[in-house]
């Protein structure tokens, strides 16, 4: 008896941790998109500062980025233990904010001229480079702005692991949502570590000569570039996932795109598996849009209200 009932303790032990692994991958997939924005919004909250204190920087803003962990993850298992009917309410806000953080990017690219960012961008520069500027004063902003910045993502990605896990025994969400949180933030920070020092690498590589000169100066053009498309991820993300979340949390209009979607591809027989994957996509995306639009609409109206009524 007592063999077997190790046996059973060992089939219920792998069973639960091929649940966790399951769930973790569903959870991971689910948060890559976040994790693209995330990943491109702070290796551009570290760019600009001198490159002996790039590293320390990246490593201040990830132990600020463990803290918010720290307090996001109990509250979210909080949250799915006491009141598990909020974690869908709390999905779809989440969703939503990411639709209207990347619509307000997309409206400050359109209204404000490259010229106003060049010349913001050069002021920075110009602080950064000044002998006498109070470099911890600096640093310890950007470390704020990008903390400030993890944590809205970080809620994000946890709210969504969550999602994924909300029916699993509570041991399970523990499991998943901390481990999901541990890997994304060293994952995160670990990449972006790699990013703003890509530069230094590239300099290394070809002042070696030889062989090695042209990779490095591969690297050193391929850098810019690099981070430029982060940002351009990054946004399409925010949409992507945002959209997705409202989508799925609103069944009348999932069920139209699972409609419109079975119809298109039996209409074009030979695409179908081409447009099972996009088109969902493609529909997620445009609601994403739509809602980021209704929610900065929104926020304008009543950042003009306050505004009137403050003046008043």
């Amino acid at each position: 008896m007592a063999g077997a009932s190790l046996l059973t303790l060992l089939d219920d032990i792998a069973s639960i941790l091929d649940d966790v692994s399951l769930m973790t991958k569903v959870a991971a997939k689910k948060t890559a998109g976040v994790l693209g924005d995330d990943l491109a919004l702070n290796a551009e909250q570290v760019s600009g500062v001198r490159a002996e204190r790039e590293l320390p920087v990246v490593w201040a803003v990830a132990k600020g980025s463990f803290v918010n962990k720290a307090i996001l993850v109990p509250a979210a298992l909080a949250i799915s233990a006491f009141a598990p009917w909020a974690v869908t309410p709390l999905l779809m806000l989440g969703g939503a904010y990411l639709c209207y953080e990347g619509f307000e990017k997309l409206a400050h690219k359109f209204l404000h001229g490259a010229q106003e960012d060049e010349a913001h961008h050069a002021q920075h520069l110009k602080a950064v480079a000044d002998p006498a500027a109070d470099l911890v004063a600096l640093e310890k902003d950007k470390i704020k702005g990008a903390v400030r910045t993890d944590f809205i993502l970080s809620a994000e990605i946890i709210t969504i692991a969550l999602g994924t896990v909300a029916e699993a025994p509570f041991t399970q969400q523990v499991i998943v949502v901390a481990g999901i949180a541990l890997v994304m933030t060293v994952g995160v920070y670990g990449l972006v570590a790699g990013i703003v020092k890509l530069d230094d690498l590239g300099l290394y590589l070809s002042r070696r000569g030889g062989a090695l000169k042209s990779p490095g100066e591969l690297i050193l053009k391929a850098a810019p570039y690099l981070m430029k498309s982060l940002s351009v991820i990054g946004t399409a993300a925010m949409f992507l996932v945002g959209g997705g979340i409202l989508t799925h949390g609103l069944p009348p209009v999932h069920h139209a795109i699972e409609s419109l979607t079975a119809a298109a591809a039996n209409a074009v027989a030979p695409l179908a598996g081409v447009i099972e994957a996009l088109l969902p996509q493609l529909a997620n995306a445009a609601a994403g849009i739509v809602a980021g639009g209704l929610v900065l609409a929104v926020v304008g109206a009543a950042q003009a209200i306050v505004g009137k009524k403050a003046q008043a």
